[in-house]
């Protein structure tokens, strides 16, 4: 069904004058006329009577009105969803209390008026992020592609901030007293990370992690959610496990819970967003813009192999290309 005809229907009614209708929507009477006609075609009645006062509805005519009013007003809102600018910017985080989401939320607050759908795509496979990207369904993504030469070519990677990683022990921990630390001493500790999910871009951070320090990464065990894990650290002597210093989490004030600073070198996670290479959402500019005010890394860091690449095309794509 031509949904131009079905609007040209809906306004003729509303307005009772097809040449009314003509003017509003920009085209001539005859055009009107021809988009009606058309449409009594196909539904294989009458919709309008014609008087000296120009249309009026028959019975057919008022009965489909209100279902017309209803493909045009989901014409409308199909067109929204898809037009930058005119919806929400969706931007997919890895989760809900992960630091993209601190730094998008703060960013919220400084720019309340910004329309923002913060979203997590539940997969752990950076390229069906990407794809996602390609598709349209979101806008934008934090997730990095590690070797970006396998981005599909119409989407963009830049690097968008550095997450810091601290120690979070339990207060019957050895090292919970400690207010900063360094790699070395994280050594024969077990550093439990349920979840690290092979080939995705975690695994391959922690699989660098532990080579260059030396360090024991326990992935063992399922994933029963960040609740079982800080009830396990509380209660336990012996098992830590790595955060970023932005992630959000809240435990019960029994705990004790401990998050202790990794310094000398200071350890970070590479955060990258993806968006459109071309016609990105204009909304994605400013918080783009953002990241420049985040604190940078100390001069003494460690960061995987890939993010020196993503860095460095980052600099050469500091804004969003349109």
């Amino acid at each position: 069904m031509d949904t131009e005809a079905v609007r040209s229907f809906v306004r003729a009614a509303e307005l009772g004058q097809l040449q009314h209708a003509a003017d509003e929507l920009g085209v001539t009477q005859q055009a009107v006329s021809k988009r009606v006609a058309a449409l009594e075609r196909e539904l294989e009645v009458r919709l309008f009577t014609r008087t000296a006062r120009g249309v009026e509805l028959t019975l057919d005519g008022q009965a489909f009105l209100p279902h017309a009013r209803s493909i045009v007003a989901g014409a409308d809102r199909a067109v929204t969803a898809v037009r930058p600018g005119s919806r929400a910017l969706r931007i997919d985080v890895l989760g809900l209390r992960s630091a993209q989401a601190v730094v998008l939320h703060d960013y919220w607050r400084s720019h309340p008026e910004t329309d923002l759908d913060v979203v997590t795509l539940r997969v752990n496979d950076p390229h069906v992020a990407a794809a996602a990207v390609q598709a349209g369904d979101i806008d934008a993504s934090f997730r990095t592609v590690t070797d970006p030469a396998t981005l599909p070519r119409d989407v963009q990677m830049i690097h968008a901030f550095d997450s810091p990683l601290e120690l979070l022990v339990g207060p019957r921990h050895p090292l919970a007293a400690a207010r900063t630390l360094t790699p070395p001493q994280l050594r024969k500790l077990r550093i439990w990370v349920p979840g690290i999910v092979p080939r995705s871009e975690w695994a391959e951070f922690y699989d660098q992690l532990a080579t260059a320090f030396d360090l024991r990464i326990d992935a063992a065990g399922p994933n029963f959610g960040d609740e079982v894990l800080l009830d396990t650290l509380a209660e336990s002597a012996d098992v830590a496990t790595l955060v970023g210093a932005r992630d959000r989490y809240i435990w019960p004030t029994n705990h004790d819970l401990r998050r202790i600073p990794i310094v000398n070198p200071t350890l970070a996670y590479p955060l990258s967003l993806m968006f459109p290479s071309t016609n990105p959402h204009p909304g994605l500019r400013a918080i783009i813009n953002h990241f420049a005010s985040l604190p940078p890394l100390p001069e003494t860091a460690w960061l995987p192999s890939w993010a020196t690449t993503t860095s460095r095309r980052s600099r050469a794509a500091r804004t969003v290309r349109r």
